[in-house]
């Protein structure tokens, strides 16, 4: 989104290709983004920006399952777009919230209409966002938060923009602010809660940009090696990653595992992991996979202050507590909380994953007992991470 709204092009490299990134880049390349794919690598490309003033306009842009995509695509559409456009997904994204960043927009001069059921998509964005004082509530998701922060800069003049409420996964927030310093974007911090963003700004490209490996995708690895030995190293992420999702490492080695944390790798061995009691607030995709770890550890496992796991792909409270009790574990699930106790021995069990690429993931683990596990469906990992249990087939014997 960053690299589209520049002057000037940007190579992007270590690009993850998957369900989510493919649905932007159709996207981008429907409103007439020139996208060159390195044929060799696919993992990098060339983005030539338009500086927020769009080639061209179709009638509608369909973006699957990947609220990544449709979220700031509609706030900084809402400040760009000349005429109506049409933005929406499939039947999962159509039951995802996204009332609170429309109601801000809409409170910021927005045309925005719900073509559905009211407070979800699909919308229909008419342009018209104006600079000023603008509130979102941030305690639904930070991904909120990120897409005015991407699009206020682009307007005529200055806003304030307000977080009201128990903010969210206050990481992906840090790490927006840093993709926007590298594109020369300033936001200016004038509260705990507050940020005074200078209007008529334009996204200039650094000319590369590194992607970082995906920390949450990191975990299932990491846990992998806590429970299967290891020793196993990921390289990518580490200590100076802008991602917040690294401290998973940090909460792994609270459960008793051997974790040595560089700059740009982690590694971990494995050792007898004990219960952990944790607000995982900040990091809510890595922590699905302590749920699965909790089976593992001795001791009741307590993921709190995770209520955002509600409007993900799927309720993923309500469905954690129900594939988990069906391998024996005895779990109570509170309206922000899951607390786990494993049973004395793991059954065997056919675990949904509500077309949720995190679930499957999350209960890949389970192939480390004696028992197994069965997934159905697993290729709705191809959402983020499509080689998934390639790897792990690959990986674990």
């Amino acid at each position: 989104m960053a690299a589209l709204v520049s002057d000037g092009c940007t190579e992007l490299t270590n690009m993850l290709r998957s369900d989510d990134t493919e649905r932007m880049l159709e996207a981008l390349q429907a409103l007439g983004v020139q996208i060159e794919i390195d044929a060799n690598t696919p993992t990098c490309m060339r983005v030539h920006g338009c500086g927020g003033r769009w080639p061209s306009q179709p009638q509608q842009l369909y973006l699957g399952n990947a609220g990544t995509a449709l979220r700031p695509l509609t706030a900084v559409l809402s400040a760009t777009i000349p005429a109506a456009i049409i933005v929406g997904g499939d039947e999962r994204m159509q039951q995802r919230p996204i009332a609170a960043l429309v109601a801000s927009l809409q409170a910021a001069g927005a045309h925005i209409d719900y073509l559905g059921d009211s407070g979800y998509p699909p919308l229909r964005l008419g342009g018209g966002l104006q600079p000023g004082a603008i509130a979102i509530d941030g305690s639904a998701s930070s991904q909120y938060v990120s897409a005015l922060l991407m699009s206020l800069p682009l307007l005529a003049s200055d806003s304030v923009l307000s977080l009201t409420g128990t903010v969210v996964s206050w990481p992906y927030i840090e790490l927006t602010l840093a993709m926007l310093a590298c594109f020369g974007i300033v936001v200016n911090r004038i509260g705990p809660q507050e940020f005074l963003i200078p209007g008529q700004q334009r996204y200039q490209s650094p000319g590369q940009y590194w992607i970082e490996g995906d920390a949450s995708a990191a975990s299932y690895w990491l846990a992998a090696a806590a429970i299967g030995g290891g020793p196993l190293k990921v390289h990518g992420v580490g200590r100076k990653s802008i991602q917040g999702d690294v401290a998973f490492a940090d909460y792994l080695a609270m459960m008793g595992a051997r974790v040595e944390i560089a700059d740009q790798w982690i590694a971990v061995q494995g050792a007898p992991l004990k219960a952990l009691d944790a607000d995982l607030n900040a990091i809510p995709d890595a922590a699905m996979t302590f749920a699965t770890l909790a089976l593992f550890a001795q001791g009741t496992t307590h993921i709190r202050n995770v209520a955002n796991w509600r409007i993900k792909e799927s309720d993923r409270l309500h469905a954690m507590a129900t594939e988990l009790r069906k391998v024996g574990a005895e779990v109570i699930e509170q309206a922000d909380s899951i607390h786990i106790t494993p049973p004395q021995q793991l059954l065997h069990g056919t675990i949904e994953t509500y077309d949720d690429h995190r679930i499957a993931m999350s209960f890949s683990l389970l192939g480390f007992t004696a028992s197994g596990v069965t997934i159905n469906d697993p290729d709705c990992c191809k959402k983020t991470y499509p080689d998934f249990f390639a790897e792990f087939q690959r990986l674990c014997r």
